[in-house]
């Protein structure tokens, strides 16, 4: 018989053993679908999705467990889809890359729109997936583009499908787990998610080029109850975006929505709401973050009939610059906006109007609040809208910001695109610029001039149209104030 010393010994190896293999199955050591078990080859050449499809299907058929992208090279692929109850496991050394073969991708990712590229890693109508690992998921994106210009690549022409894929586009899903690993290159949207509810992405690293167009980050289209935390994330177009997209109406509104502790740059707008919103998008909480040498920072873009309502922006660093007019944006660290879309033939008609109509209407955005935030930037928040009532009640408290020339880029440009109105109008930079909204409250914040300061630099706060305004403790003055007052 064994002793009690031997006992504990045994005991304790036990406890080990337990907690090293402890994960998203409850500290239940799941069985394991290794893709090299199912073909695949680690060549950077083979194309692994017969593999993959292969140890997913197996996976299913057994209730759940985890699929293996084992260390040791690369695995390419072409498309394919995930399925429930399955722990997709990309293990550090190990890279799984899009195939750059454009013909391998034929399935829309937005549905009978085909011109806004097509999925790489798929899903509809899933339960309990977690993707997952350490290791590296790669879209291959610049292997989609054409000619790499100054501060962008030219896009491929193509006839009805564009091929460029977006790198997760998961449907309808839910307790859905992405953590803990990097992803990367997307030659389109990076996470994109579709009416998903009850949703955790924390601990990713996610890196675009900041050249390529479209290549958002995180995308939450019609979904409910989603946690973002823990990531950084740079993209040439939005880091996080919230919206209803037209094509996928069924799944209601985008509500529930957290975001903290992420530090983001984007050559567009680090965290948007819009510009696609046919439903509602609502009770949303952005905290403890910071932007870095990004276009827009903190952005409100309703161009749809969609309602935007009660969202909270606090304690955030804003570190926003000029950008060519490729990308939407002129450098304005907090921007809310309310137009009618264009309804000019182009990508932003069409599927984005309502069916039938070849101009549509613009939705109310009300009780938006921005609590102590600080921003550095070569442009002023702006807030404009087409009608006073289409924005209402935004508060600004702890706003401090620091206006200062940074680049070569040409300024004195607010940036209203895409609206049935002139994209970029020419106006003076102030520190506030507000264009017709309803009750709109600044209280205890500052505004603070750097040593570059170009002729349009102009007030500290400028404001027209605007029912209701009240300012408590704004400190600043004019850049010039031998020349400009602060005026209203």
């Amino acid at each position: 018989m064994m002793n009690k010393k031997a006992i504990q010994i045994i005991t304790l190896i036990a406890f080990i053993l337990l907690a090293t293999h402890h994960n998203s199955f409850g500290g239940q050591v799941p069985r394991v679908y290794n893709i090299i078990d199912y073909g695949a080859k680690a060549d950077g050449k083979t194309n692994n999705a017969a593999a993959l499809k292969k140890a997913i299907a197996a996976c299913s058929r057994a209730g759940g467990g985890r699929v293996l992208i084992p260390a040791g090279g690369t695995y390419l692929s072409g498309p394919f889809d995930l399925t429930s109850h399955v722990e997709f496991y990309v293990e550090p050394g190990a890279k799984l890359l899009a195939s750059p073969d454009e013909k391998l991708y034929t399935e829309s990712a937005f549905r009978a729109n085909k011109g806004e590229g097509t999925i790489w890693i798929g899903g509809k109508n899933l339960e309990d997936v977690t993707i997952c690992g350490g290791g590296i998921i790669d879209g291959n994106g610049i292997s989609f583009m054409g000619k790499e210009l100054d501060d962008s690549y030219e896009l491929k022409p193509f006839n009805v499908i564009d091929p460029r894929p977006h790198v997760l586009t998961l449907i309808n899903c839910r307790q859905l787990r992405i953590r803990d690993l990097t992803i990367r290159n997307s030659a389109y949207w990076t996470i994109h998610l579709v009416g998903c509810n009850d949703v955790v992405i924390s601990g990713i690293t996610l890196l675009n080029s900041i050249k390529i167009r479209n290549s958002d980050g995180i995308d939450l289209d019609h979904s409910k109850n989603v946690r973002i935390s823990d990531c950084y994330i740079e993209s040439g177009d939005d880091c996080i975006c919230l919206k209803n997209r037209r094509e996928y109406q069924e799944y209601g509104a985008c509500e529930n929505i957290v975001v903290t502790n992420c530090t983001m740059t984007s050559s567009s707008c680090a965290i948007k709401i819009g510009s696609e919103n046919m439903d509602r998008i609502s009770h949303v909480l952005i905290n403890n973050c910071i932007i870095k040498n990004s276009n827009r920072g903190l952005g409100i873009q309703n161009r749809d009939e969609g309602t935007v309502n009660d969202v909270v922006f606090s304690n955030i660093i804003v570190d926003a610059h000029l950008f060519s007019d490729v990308w939407w944006g002129k450098a304005e660290p907090i921007y809310v906006t309310a137009y009618r879309r264009a309804n000019t033939n182009n990508k932003d008609a069409g599927w984005r109007l309502p069916p039938g109509q070849t101009e549509g209407r613009v939705g109310v955005v009300k009780n938006i609040w921005f609590s102590n935030i600080k921003c550095q930037s070569e442009n002023g928040v702006y807030i404009s809208a087409e009608t006073a009532d289409k924005v209402a009640n935004i508060y600004f408290d702890n706003v401090d910001l620091r206006l200062d020339k940074t680049t070569e880029q040409p300024g004195g440009v607010y940036d209203r695109r895409p609206a049935n109105v002139e994209g970029l109008i020419k106006g003076r930079t102030s520190g506030f610029y507000l264009d017709k909204a309803t009750d709109v409250l600044i209280r205890n914040s500052s505004i603070k001039w750097g040593a570059k300061r170009p002729a349009y630099f102009a007030h500290a706060l400028e404001s027209q149209g605007v029912i209701n305004l009240k300012i408590t403790g704004l400190d600043g003055e004019a850049a010039f104030p031998d020349l400009l007052k602060i005026v209203q």
